[in-house]
């Protein structure tokens, strides 16, 4: 029975080590100006001020935070703020086919006033952050051309930045862009409902700032006044912990990753522990590769990318195994800051933008999440019962085969009642010379 005959494969997983880890040197700039690892390609996707492949949307100025979409029919969307003040902000988005091609782009919000950063929920919504004073926060629908989102005053005002959205925990987690700004959690009265909760400003316990190495714990305390009336919310809370230049914030796999500009940090919450630590900070790091860090997004994978807002214009990936690697440059370029990166719902493709110079949005293609375990053969149910009654046989068949050995080895020992000695056995010589004697 060979191993054909089994048959009924099924595939089970395999875990491999890729992601940013894996990937190779940049390369040479490519016809887009972007230098990017070996087997990694690149598209413009929209221009600031041109329209978006066939649609009639004009793609807008200032692209910043982004996020991207999974559509039923296999395709997405990719989100954009636009960065743009006197309520000339506001949301554009790109629809994609399930090859990748463009289908559709229109707005889901207009009207606003510095839309930087933001978050996706889980529910499938975008949260836009104005960056101003006075900002709020608007949730959008990215599947509905020409809707306007609606606002969320229970989200606080103040300079928004950017949000994540904790789905284990039903909490938010919001940055403020300021170089005395704090850090915000808003925990909804009835999950995923925004309209009303609790606003919350967070402080790091144990003595002294927070360092390098060190894990930290983080109370909490409520912001009296979210709608800062009369006082502004960073104010409310004496004893809260300042970040200096909260910017871009994202969640996955239990942790909360922020960053902050002023210091040149990134920053990891464990939302069950409710623990805060550094993971980068440029003065003290052995591989000063990031600087001017700004938007945050979290692979699945376990890579953190960081969008620079200056430096070299690049992305770098905070790998798995502690690396800080440049995994995309854009040259050609002075004056902009690179924004928006997230992965494709596939993870084969990455957004982002140059938001100034002009203002472009880019697709990359490439490995970026860990490669799709390999099929390894794993025994259907009726594979098992034959291999099971294969194995429950080979006793029996291994004991008749020590019989079988014995009884041949037993048919080839020599007989005494049968056998002759070699002096008995005929002899054609002697008998034939017998014969002759008788002539």
């Amino acid at each position: 029975m060979g191993i054909g005959f089994l048959g009924g494969l099924v595939a089970a997983p395999v875990a491999r080590a890729d992601g940013a880890d894996d990937f190779g040197p940049l390369q040479p700039a490519d016809a887009n100006g972007l230098q990017l690892p070996p087997g990694f390609t690149s598209r413009s996707v929209a221009v600031t001020g041109s329209l978006v492949g066939s649609s009639s949307y004009t793609w807008h100025a200032a692209p910043d935070g982004g996020a991207t979409f999974a559509a039923p029919d296999g395709g997405w969307v990719y989100v954009s703020n636009s960065e743009i003040g006197s309520s000339n902000g506001g949301v554009g988005a790109i629809r994609f086919a399930s090859d990748g091609t463009i289908v559709d782009a229109y707005s889901i919000l207009a009207g606003t006033t510095r839309n930087c950063a933001g978050g996706a929920t889980p529910w499938g919504t975008w949260l836009s952050c104005e960056e101003t004073g006075a900002g709020e926060v608007y949730e959008c629908d990215p599947f509905s051309p020409g809707s306007q989102g609606v606002v969320t005053p229970a989200l606080g005002v103040f300079n928004h930045e950017a949000v994540a959205v904790d789905p284990v925990h039903q909490q938010l987690y919001l940055t403020e862009d300021r170089g005395n700004g704090l850090l915000y959690r808003f925990t909804p009265t009835s999950y995923p409902d925004l309209s009303s909760g609790l606003l919350e400003v967070a402080s790091v316990t144990g003595p002294g700032s927070i360092a390098p190495g060190q894990v930290r714990s983080l109370s909490w305390t409520t912001v009296p006044d979210p709608s800062a009336s009369s006082t502004s919310t960073r104010y409310q809370v004496p004893a809260a912990t300042t970040f200096d230049g909260g910017e871009g914030c994202w969640y996955e796999a239990g942790a909360v990753y922020f960053s902050t500009k002023g210091d040149n940090r990134v920053w990891r919450i464990d939302t069950a522990a409710q623990q805060i630590e550094i993971v980068y900070d440029l003065a003290t790091t052995a591989m000063p590769f990031l600087s001017g860090v700004d938007n945050v997004f979290a692979a699945p994978g376990g890579d953190v990318y960081v969008a620079e807002d200056g430096g070299n214009l690049e992305i770098v990936a905070l790998t798995q195994t502690g690396l800080v690697r440049p995994i995309v440059r854009l040259t050609g370029v002075s004056g902009s800051e690179i924004t928006g990166p997230a992965l494709s719902p596939d993870g084969t493709r990455l957004y982002f933008s140059s938001q100034r110079n002009p203002g472009e949005t880019f697709e990359v293609t490439g490995p970026f999440l860990p490669a799709p375990a390999e099929p390894v053969p794993s025994l259907s149910p009726v594979a098992r019962a034959l291999l099971a009654g294969a194995l429950a046989l080979a006793p029996l068949l291994r004991r008749a085969g020590k019989e079988d050995a014995r009884a041949s080895r037993q048919r080839r020992q020599p007989r005494a009642a049968t056998s002759r000695s070699a002096d008995e056995l005929p002899s054609p010589t002697r008998e034939g010379r017998a014969k002759g004697n008788r002539c």
